[in-house]
């Protein structure tokens, strides 16, 4: 972490606390701060002041990745797609700002990137209104939970099929 980064978390913990009577409490909001490894809109854009943190899917760091290394076909498609731990530090910053949903949404993406890309059209599909039946959607569910460890994903799933049952956007089976 960059010094002055470092300095403004510290003074923002502190301004936060300033009401408190307690210094202890003041002092253990900046140890906190040293100590924290979740990163901020003060450290965004990531590129720019975290580099070193970010990885593609495939382990390949940002400053590695250089047009000439394209050219030369040396890095590939699959090598400039976004990691689950690049997905985690953007849900970080935006959690930092109060976007909570937003940062969901991205630990969502995150949990996906192991699941191939031809399954997720396919369970995009099934979450279509009258396009699958409640079992099948559990089914879905159970298969993002156990194959993949899709926890947030699979949840997600089974609040749509119990939705869907409510609102009767379910598959009719004749």
């Amino acid at each position: 972490m960059n010094q002055d980064l470092l300095i403004k978390q510290i003074v923002a913990e502190v301004l936060k606390n300033m009401n408190s009577t307690n210094i202890n409490e003041v002092s253990n909001a900046v140890k906190n701060v040293l100590k924290s490894d979740k990163v901020t809109s003060a450290n965004y854009p990531l590129g720019e002041k975290i580099p070193e943190k970010i990885k593609s899917q495939s382990g390949i760091k940002l400053s590695d990745v250089t047009l000439d290394k394209v050219i030369r076909g040396e890095i590939g498609s699959k090598d400039i797609r976004i990691s689950k731990e690049t997905l985690e530090l953007q849900a970080q910053v935006a959690e930092s700002v109060g976007r909570n949903a937003f940062a969901q949404n991205l630990r969502k993406a995150a949990e996906l990137i192991v699941v191939p890309d031809d399954r997720i059209l396919e369970i995009y599909d099934a979450l279509r209104p009258y396009r699958s039946t409640k079992q099948e959607l559990y089914d879905i569910a159970d298969e993002l939970r156990n194959k993949y460890g899709c926890t947030i994903n699979a949840e997600f799933v089974i609040e749509a099929a119990n939705v869907y049952e409510q609102r009767g956007r379910l598959k009719v089976v004749e």
